[in-house]
Formats: structure tokens, C-alpha cells, sequence
């Protein structure tokens, strides 16, 4: 599978010149991938006003991301502001190129910038299937939770939308890596750039990690488009000869 990672530097609140930003390097790719991946809240940046800039599921982005979809013959992913029954939803999109939508609501709400007072919590895990990959969407600060991540379900790649801040991107860095260490699965993690109305510094680290912990993509800090390739038979003949996956623990999840 190709996936194109796209890295890039978020306006705030302002969804249409957001997607006009994304669609012109969505444009740029020339060659036939698979799946494109934009950061968390690609369309306003990590905003804590979601009654100024929510979007419902039919809504203008996800139409546009649909067109693109069906345009590119590639799914797209990232994660948007979505209101539902009067709730805001930090809403993960995968869009088929058939247009065809599914979604994962963020579980863990980011509490040290007040995300859990304006945005309602995910309550199920997503695994989507795709091109003969099974593919665990997550975001941000679901990253430093490894139990809900953990890989139950035989999943075979954990993709991450963020706005991960620079003080703590060495973090980000070393939980992604071992988020595909110990789940045996592909690793991607996209970021954004720039900064925010928060003042808050962004440096990427856009990056795709195998299943033994190796880069595929090492960490990005300048805007742009990245494409790697994932296989399948690689996963799958490691997983078969270390095996670790079949000694892990069995729990349940408490809502």
C-alpha cells in the first residue's frame, strides 16, 4: 500500500482555506497512492471553539474530501471538527475512494488544554478495512495510552493524526516507535507544522515506522508531501516467526 503523508501548516479557524491549502498539495501527487493522510483538525487547527467552526457529516469538508476521494481514486483520512445531537466530536474521516465515509470519535480528550469541556468522548475503536490491510485510526493524545491501542484485533497498520506541540515531540517520536513494537504493526504518524493561536510551536515529525521499530519515513519538519510504501508479506512473515502477539495479555475495556 502507498501512502502519502502531507505535513503543513494549519490557518486558524478558517476550514475553507484550509482545504484550498491541502487541496493544491493533493494536487501535486502524481503518482497512484492509496491512502492520503492529513494531521488532526486539518480545517481550523486544535480549537477549543467548536461552535464557531463545527461542520455536520454532511457538511462542506466532508463533501470536498469525498470529491477528492473519488478524483484521486485514493482514500483520504484526518480528523475534523463534527457536531452531532448538539455534541462536538474530534471526528477521525476515512473516506473510501468510493466516498463511501466510516469514523472514529477521539477517545482520550486532551484535558491539559480543556478538550474534555467542549468535546465528547469517543466510546468505540475503529478498524477499517482497506486494500487487504486492516487500519487502527487514532489521534494525538490517544498516542500515550498503549491499552486502548493495544492490537487485538490483528490489525496491521496504527495511523495518528495529531497537533502535537514542540516541547513534547521527543515523546511523540518514542511512543510511536514503540506503539509498532509492541502491537508487531506499521506505524504513521502525521503532524502539523507552524504555529497556532495559542502561541504553541509545531515542528511535524510527520513519520512511518515498521514493525520492528525502523523508520520507513524518518521524522519531517519542513511542509510537504511523503509517500511510502507499506507491504503486507513482510508483516505478516515477521508476525508468524517472532510470534510475540500470541503471548499478549487478554482485558476488557471499562466504558
Amino acid at each position: 500500500m502507498k501512502i502519502a503523508l502531507i505535513q503543513a501548516s494549519l490557518l486558524w479557524e478558517n476550514p475553507t482555506a484550509n482545504r484550498n491549502h491541502f487541496e493544491v498539495k493533493i494536487n501535486t501527487i502524481t503518482e497512484k497512492v492509496d491512502l492520503i493522510v492529513l494531521p488532526e483538525m486539518f480545517t481550523t487547527g486544535f480549537t477549543m471553539n467548536p461552535e464557531a467552526v463545527a461542520e455536520t457529516i454532511q457538511g462542506d469538508s466532508i463533501v470536498w474530501l469525498q470529491s477528492l476521494a473519488k478524483a484521486k481514486n485514493s482514500a483520504i483520512t484526518g480528523s475534523l471538527i463534527i457536531k452531532e445531537n448538539d455534541n462536538f466530536y474530534n471526528r477521525f474521516i476515512f473516506v473510501f475512494p468510493s466516498g463511501e465515509i466510516q469514523f472514529y470519535d477521539k477517545r482520550h480528550l486532551f484535558s491539559l488544554a480543556g478538550e474534555d469541556k467542549f468535546y465528547t468522548v469517543g466510546k468505540e475503536k475503529l478498524i477499517v478495512e482497506y486494500l487487504g490491510f486492516k487500519i487502527c485510526p487514532l489521534i494525538c493524545y490517544d498516542l500515550r495510552f498503549p491499552v486502548f491501542s493495544r492490537n487485538i484485533e490483528e490489525y496491521d497498520i496504527l495511523i495518528y493524526v495529531a497537533n502535537w506541540p514542540k516541547p513534547r515531540i521527543n515523546a511523540w517520536d518514542i511512543l510511536l516507535k514503540a506503539r509498532s513494537i509492541e502491537n508487531i504493526c506499521y506505524t504513521i504518524g502525521v503532524n502539523r507544522i507552524g504555529s497556532d493561536r495559542n502561541n504553541l510551536e509545531y515542528v511535524g515529525h510527520s513519520q512511518a515506522v515498521d514493525f520492528l521499530g525502523n523508520y520507513i519515513l524518518e521524522p519531517q519538519e519542513k511542509e510537504g508531501v511523503f509517500i511510502v510504501e507499506l507491504n503486507k508479506e513482510n508483516l505478516f512473515e515477521t508476525r508468524n516467526k517472532l510470534g510475540f502477539l500470541n503471548d499478549r495479555d487478554s482485558f476488557q475495556l471499562k466504558p
